[in-house]
């Protein structure tokens, strides 16, 4: 028996990274899952995977910026599996390390697009679902935005957006049953990766600064917080920013 028997979870940014790691972590502990990912190919792959371990997943491509494209992942979901009852909002896309003063307003709208729009619409479209059984929000935010990292502008607002967005659904939703809480991660994912490789030795010195002194894994570590926030473990927990990043950065 697992902890999400019965469960339906849609996944955004599903097909690398952090959203593959929630997606395997879910459909282990039994959840029918929804991957959606801008790019088909590792959507389809990510959907693969899950197939092979005996879970339900089904692979939607979708541009979470565009509302149209969330509606028909959302009614997707519906259609294969009857409804909603989980939501983890992962997908993000940004330029990375650009100077606040160098910022654009292509740049703002590519973060803000989509991972705060995308979050909002994601949200709002499987509310009718959840409000009429409960459910479980998952969104994802980043200590830069919490700490005000240089070099981040676009993302650091995108991601504070989203906790935002967290805290007021929380206090609406709530005598639905709905949790909404947000994980800021640190984990060795793809694109952290690459980052490292175009910024040699910065990511030596971020492990330095970790107390547990590693990257954490996307799906054993990030995935398995996921998995706590759209369980019934925590049924008691709403509103809340967890931290898991090996202690990088304490909330105070």
């Amino acid at each position: 028996m697992g902890k999400l028997d019965g469960k339906v979870a849609i996944v955004t940014g599903a097909g690398q990274g952090i959203g593959r790691g929630a997606a395997l972590a879910l459909a282990k502990e039994g959840a029918s899952v929804v991957l959606a990912d801008i790019r088909a190919d590792t959507c389809s792959n990510t959907a693969q995977e899950l197939t092979a371990i005996g879970a339900r997943a089904l692979s939607v491509p979708c541009d979470v910026s565009r509302r149209d494209q969330v509606k028909a992942v959302v009614a997707a979901a519906v259609k294969e599996f009857g409804t909603v009852d989980i939501m983890v909002n992962v997908a993000q896309a940004m330029r990375n390390d650009v100077p606040f003063h160098e910022t654009t307003d292509e740049d703002m709208n590519l973060a803000l697009g989509t991972g705060l729009m995308g979050t909002f619409h994601f949200m709002q479209e499987c509310f009718p679902y959840m409000k009429e059984h409960g459910g479980k929000i998952v969104n994802f935010a980043s200590a830069a935005g919490l700490e005000g990292h240089s070099n981040w502008t676009a993302y650091a607002a995108a991601k504070e957006g989203i906790r935002a967005l967290t805290r007021v659904a929380c206090h609406e939703w709530g005598q639905f049953r709905i949790n909404v809480n947000v994980i800021c991660p640190m984990a060795g994912s793809p694109h952290m990766l690459e980052w490292g490789k175009s910024n040699p030795g910065m990511l030596d010195l971020i492990v330095a600064m970790i107390p547990l002194r590693r990257m954490g894994d996307c799906e054993k570590d990030i995935g398995r917080a996921v998995v706590f926030l759209s369980s019934s473990d925590s049924d008691y927990i709403t509103g809340q920013t967890l931290m898991v990043d090996g202690g990088q950065a304490m909330l105070r």
